[in-house]
């Protein structure tokens, strides 16, 4: 099992980015989809996530309105866009696979800062 997170980076405030998560080694149209971060000294948090077949999505306050998570199925990838980046945005962004009753997934994790 695999999940390869890409697209981190040093971006200015006010910028976009867009991480992508490569899945492989399960089956990820079974699989709930989300995205945490953590910055350092601070604890793992959900940032976004996404169902399985409904594609439901659901975001944290702090990147609601300025985030956007999406999937394709056919190329068993997660994305996060996001916009109006902040220097609190700085963090580690893991991508996480799970399902009730199943093994979850974590990602190794993409670095992302937002700094002029």
């Amino acid at each position: 099992v695999q999940l390869v997170e890409s697209g981190g980076g040093l971006v200015q405030p006010g910028g976009s980015l867009r991480l992508s998560c490569a899945a492989s080694g399960f089956t990820f149209n079974n699989y709930h989809m989300s995205w945490y971060r953590q910055a350092p000294g601070k604890e793992r948090e959900l940032v976004a996530l996404i169902t399985s077949i409904s594609r439901n999505t659901r975001y944290a306050d702090a990147v609601k309105g300025r985030s956007t998570i999406s999937r394709d199925n056919a190329k068993n990838t997660v994305y996060l866009e996001m916009n109006g980046l902040k220097p609190e945005d700085t963090a580690v962004y893991y991508c996480y696979a799970f399902r009730s009753g199943a093994d979850s997934y974590w990602g190794q994790g993409t670095q992302v800062t937002v700094s002029s």
